[in-house]
């Protein structure tokens, strides 16, 4: 089995998100990885609601530059589930500029209570959800275990 094909967000960087020189502010692309993510989510079906038991507060989140990304420039994010644990979830996140890779991250969500904030379980609505785009590993050929 291949790996799973990753979810395309295109957008262009903004002006607002750029910073004295041009080139987009370290902070705004967190912006940008998490309007993939919403895009991503609901293509799962799956939509922020303020009225469920549980959320998903961010616990880590990382970002590389590899290529300067400037005002209006046309970005394509590609959005991959690459863990879903017990009570976590993580996104990785690859931003091209043409054909250029331009940044990667990653962002950790963790599964808590509402009312206590404490860590629970992934519901299992949102499990079978994610299940489904889960990335899987390619398979191998060969002698091993």
């Amino acid at each position: 089995m291949a790996s799973r094909e990753p979810f395309r967000f295109q957008t262009r960087i903004r002006f607002i998100d750029t910073d004295a020189s041009g080139r987009i502010h370290y902070t705004a692309m967190f912006r940008y990885f998490e309007s993939a993510e919403i895009e991503f989510l609901r293509a799962l079906g799956v939509t922020y609601d303020a009225q469920r038991g549980y959320n998903l507060p961010r616990v880590h989140v990382e970002c590389d530059f590899m290529r300067v990304i400037g005002h209006d420039d046309l970005i394509t994010i590609e959005v991959s589930l690459t863990k879903l644990g017990r009570s976590s979830i993580r996104l990785e996140f690859r931003t091209f500029k043409g054909d250029d890779l331009a940044a990667k991250g990653a962002v950790v969500m963790a599964s808590a209570d509402r009312m206590t904030l404490g860590s629970v379980p992934i519901p299992d609505d949102l499990r079978a959800k994610l299940g489904a785009a889960l990335e899987k590993p390619p398979e191998t050929s060969g002698l091993g275990g």
